[in-house]
């Protein structure tokens, strides 16, 4: 996410009125969730695990729970509960903002797309050339679609992300400001879902085609001409690369890359990252072949025990 305007790190600490390490004049350009951090961002970080990954990504100013050494060049807020001040901060430069009704005013849709009944758009929306925007679909806040795109009845585009910190035996939710972009030529299927970045964007590449009830989670990044069967499921801050084929009920972890060109068979799980150019089945999946000799052993077990 980045911010309208650049801020100084004395700013930025005044508002959370928290305690900063640094140059006061260090430049604050905007807000991202680890998996997405460039130079000029603000990266939270509220356990120990993690320190290292934080200090050393992207990002240039840390907000973090205990004073640390930092590389040069970063600069360091000190804040008892950084996962809720990282929340402040999103809310205070893109806070919530209810929309009564159906079509934004601050929608931009070209004039030759369709939009049939019941469609609602919400606001910083693009809807570009030639696309087709079916019954019952919600094109939610900040999202960005491109030409002849198709979104099929009753699909859902730039739901806020499922990313929540548990507290005690409760769970808070981390306040999503980012958005979707659907790139030239995608189709969603009936009653897909595809869920807001965090701060970022969750990206469906050009020509990629989705089946019915396909969920892609948050700041996921799907490549060009990919194919994916009904009922997929693929978590949060995943990439897959292009031209990658899913079949139908696979579902797919958290922050694992699939290369291009994989083809994963049906009702797989996909655990681990996994090489392009082959193909995969099982859960976990692993290669087809190899996945295919396990089954037909397994299928010998009763004759080779019945004969010991």
């Amino acid at each position: 996410m980045k911010l309208e305007r650049q801020y100084s790190l004395q700013e930025i600490a005044a508002i959370l009125d928290c305690k900063f390490i640094g140059d006061p004049n260090h430049v604050v350009e905007g807000l991202n969730e680890i998996h997405r951090v460039v130079e000029g961002d603000i990266v939270f970080v509220d356990h120990p695990k993690y320190y290292k990954k934080a200090l050393n990504s992207a990002a240039t100013t840390i907000l973090i729970d205990q004073e640390v050494d930092f590389p040069e060049g970063k600069a360091l807020l000190v804040s008892d509960a950084p996962f809720d001040d990282f929340n402040r901060l999103t809310k205070h430069f893109r806070p919530f903002q209810a929309q009564t009704g159906e079509i934004s005013s601050g929608s931009d849709i070209h004039e030759s797309v369709v939009l049939y009944p019941n469609v609602f758009v919400g606001k910083n929306v693009q809807i570009g050339e030639g696309s087709i925007i079916y019954p019952g679909a919600v094109i939610m806040d900040n999202t960005r679609i491109d030409k002849h795109v198709i979104v099929g009845p009753n699909s859902v585009v730039g739901h806020s992300a499922f990313y929540y910190k548990k507290k005690g035996v409760e769970y808070d939710r981390m306040h999503t400001c980012g958005g979707v972009w659907l790139q030239d030529n995608v189709e969603l299927g009936a009653m897909c879902t595809i869920d807001a970045g965090v701060t970022s964007l969750t990206i469906i590449g050009e020509g990629s085609k989705l089946d019915n009830q396909v969920h892609i989670g948050h700041d996921t990044e799907i490549g060009k001409h990919c194919l994916f069967a009904a009922n997929v499921g693929i978590a949060g801050c995943v990439n897959i690369e292009d031209r990658v084929t899913i079949w139908g009920q696979v579902g797919c972890t958290s922050d694992v890359t699939v290369g291009e060109g994989a083809i994963i068979m049906a009702q797989s799980g996909i655990s681990k990252s996994l090489e392009g150019g082959k193909s995969y089945f099982g859960s976990p999946c692993q290669e087809l072949r190899v996945a295919y000799r396990e089954m037909a052993a397994v299928r010998r077990l009763p004759e080779i025990i019945e004969n010991l």
